[in-house]
């Protein structure tokens, strides 16, 4: 079943950011090519990059103290496999925020079945500089 597409115009319309190491932020857009910053932290031009979060489950709102320790069992999976990532936040239109994670160098096939583990119905992806998709998972 594809996903709603009330939902799917919502996560399309997200400003997906990432902190960047020496300050600042870049933004990912569904449909838009990865942007330089963010180019620069993988380590080659066809590697591929994945942003997730654990944050609100299947779509369902937890409480603020929940989804911080989910996302901290993101982060410390995250770092078990050796990967490494940057924090961010997805903004929504309509004030909706999600800490996430940019995970460059993650294989496609890894980073939905961590989705998965985490109970996410998407992530936001790419390889290189090509345009971020979103994957629906369910």
């Amino acid at each position: 079943m594809p996903l709603p597409e009330s939902i799917r115009r919502a996560w399309t319309e997200t400003d997906y950011r990432v902190r960047l190491p020496h300050g600042g932020y870049a933004s990912i857009r569904c449909g838009r090519p990865l942007p330089a910053p963010l180019l620069a932290l993988l380590r080659g031009a066809d590697d591929p990059w994945g942003y997730l979060t654990a944050w609100n489950p299947a779509g369902v709102r937890l409480q603020h103290a929940v989804n911080r320790i989910r996302q901290q069992r993101l982060r410390d999976e995250l770092k078990e496999g050796h990967y490494r990532y940057y924090c961010g936040v997805g903004v929504g239109t309509g004030g909706w925020r999600e800490s996430s994670l940019f995970v460059p160098g993650m294989a496609w096939a890894q980073l939905d079945a961590m989705a998965q583990r985490f109970g996410q119905l998407g992530v936001v992806r790419g390889i290189g500089a090509g345009p971020a998709e979103l994957h629906d998972l369910i």
